[in-house]
């Protein structure tokens, strides 16, 4: 399928990814603080999306500011704000186990749930990026789940990019409690999730046709834009190559090369 390489036409909203797309490390990627800076003036909507539950909400906004991109701490969703929505519409004030990092606890105490350790207490199982799992917290989420807690977690990656390599991410905590309960994560509700893209529309107030999705990822950020009924941006700066894009069955509607790629 070929692709177009620019947009003939301004949208009313724009979702971003933002590690890959907007910036890499701690630096703007080309273009892309004058490209925000062109939309807005033209009047589009603008909001950012992160898998990554290991930072809350402003974090990134603080570190936007600091490149340059100021943005309203309320236009940035990430997967663990998703799933403190996607439990406080089914199970508000549970208990729950949490194999995840600080930042995960914090949201989820001030959304009033109570974190415990006693299997026998659990509620729900959440699993998540945890640079601190160890097999003491796998042996509370197989009791717990073998006792009847439910299983959500935050985001599907397989690993996180890091400057010269990756970190193991959430698939592989999910890995770890599903071979050994033979069960089935019930929910994962970050990017490709309809949770996320339906939690971003939600916040943009806006039809999916009048919103185009950019990120660096086809099987997280184009295909849930896919999904949608949005138009997708695959951007070439961050974790997918131009052989990767050749040979996958995930087609964008536009490829850029860098963030200005996308004014008409």
């Amino acid at each position: 399928m070929s692709n177009l390489s620019t947009p003939e036409r301004y949208f009313t909203g724009y979702v971003f990814d933002l590690d890959g797309t907007v910036y890499l490390g701690e630096a703007l990627l080309p273009t892309a603080g004058e490209t925000l800076t062109a939309l807005r003036r033209h009047g589009a909507r603008t909001i950012f999306i992160s898998n990554n539950p290991t930072h809350m909400r402003g974090y990134y906004a603080d570190k936007l500011i600091r490149l340059g991109v100021p943005t309203p701490i309320e236009d940035i969703l990430t997967s663990s704000l998703v799933l403190v929505d996607f439990l406080q519409s089914r199970m508000p004030g549970a208990r729950l186990f949490v194999i995840g990092e600080e930042p995960l606890h914090d949201e989820l105490r001030r959304a009033g749930f109570e974190l415990v350790e006693d299997a026998k207490d659990v509620q729900a199982v959440i699993a998540s990026f945890d640079r601190t799992f160890v097999y003491r917290k796998l042996q509370i989420a197989f009791d717990a789940i073998r006792a009847g807690a439910r299983f959500f977690a935050t985001n599907p990656d397989r690993y996180c990019p890091v400057p010269g390599g990756g970190e193991p991410d959430c698939a592989s905590i999910i890995a770890a409690i599903e071979a050994c309960t033979n069960t089935r994560v019930e929910a994962v509700v970050g990017k490709p999730s309809h949770y996320m893209i339906e939690a971003a529309l939600k916040l943009m107030n806006l039809p999916a046709a009048d919103c185009l999705m950019t990120g660096d990822r086809l099987e997280t950020d184009v295909h849930m834009g896919q999904a949608a009924g949005m138009s997708t941006a695959l951007m070439l700066t961050g974790t997918t190559s131009a052989t990767a894009l050749a040979a996958s069955s995930i087609q964008p509607t536009y490829v850029l090369h860098q963030l200005g790629d996308l004014l008409p």
